[in-house]
């Protein structure tokens, strides 16, 4: 009711505004009273907009601070053995159900808001970790393993935990049915962003054109090289990125869409 309250208001200012200075455009009207009164208007209107927006962030922070709950409910369940409908173990997941929860945490990723002036954060769209940054027990995060074959690739994992004595990370596969669990050293590990950067606020959070990446292919649980085609134009749009690929004739795929969340810096400079 707030919000309303504050829109509706700002909205009648507005348009007060608006007839006033219709109202001295057409008469021409250049006087002291005219000048003061447009000034009062500007200066009330800015005064409720700022408020609302504190509302606004306000109400930000309380989702996250309900995500985080969740996602602490979460793992305590999944630590106990008690397994939700949306959340439900991962031997028992079907393929398709495993590809919808990570559109779903792909769309709910949180978009960065900052205040005027502020610059995104650490894990906000393209930008890294701090060198220091340790990611907490269920982060998601790109871990370099070794697969069968002997081969190491870029998986999709969740962190169970971070040993200091070690500098090192236990992680699970999201896709590997809990069959096996990954010790692996911090250069190993990539964070996921946290946050969505906003390209019309924020536009160096995000990759940018031709650059090289490491990007979740679609409909897998893996991240391959891959360069930016286009990078993200507004809040809710994805990257698309040109997947390496040796079976096309200049080396790479068809240009295809990956959300923000699943694109992070690639460690490699060179291409294989």
């Amino acid at each position: 009711m707030a919000l309303v309250s504050a829109d509706t208001k700002i909205a009648e200012l507005l348009n007060e505004l608006h007839q006033l200075i219709k109202q001295t455009q057409v008469s021409r009207l250049t006087s002291p009273y005219y000048r003061t009164k447009l000034r009062g208007l500007y200066t009330t209107a800015k005064a409720d907009a700022e408020a609302e927006c504190g509302i606004l962030r306000r109400a930000l922070d309380k989702i996250a601070e309900i995500k985080s709950l969740l996602e602490e409910r979460r793992i305590a369940a999944r630590m106990a053995g008690v397994y939700s409908d949306t959340d439900p173990p991962r031997k028992t997941m079907r393929r398709g159900v495993l590809m919808t929860l990570l559109q779903q945490s792909a769309m709910t990723l949180p978009l960065w808001i900052g205040k005027p002036g502020e610059s995104p954060p650490p894990l906000c769209g393209a930008i890294p970790a701090s060198s220091d940054y340790v990611a907490k027990q269920g982060d998601k995060v790109a871990a370099r393993v070794k697969a069968v074959d002997g081969d190491e690739q870029w998986i999709l994992a969740e962190v169970v935990s971070y040993n200091h004595s070690t500098n090192k990370y236990e992680v699970d596969d999201i896709d590997e049915e809990g069959k096996e669990r990954h010790t692996l050293s911090r250069r190993r590990i990539i964070p996921l962003p946290q946050w969505k950067a906003n390209p019309e606020t924020d536009p160096e959070a995000l990759f940018s054109k031709d650059q090289l990446v490491l990007a979740l292919y679609p409909q897998t649980t893996c991240f391959y090289r891959a360069l930016i085609h286009t990078p993200p134009h507004r809040p809710q749009d994805d990257y698309s990125v040109l997947f390496e690929d040796t079976s096309y004739a200049d080396g790479y795929s068809p240009p295809l869409n990956v959300a923000q969340r699943y694109v992070v810096a690639c460690k490699e400079n060179k291409k294989k």
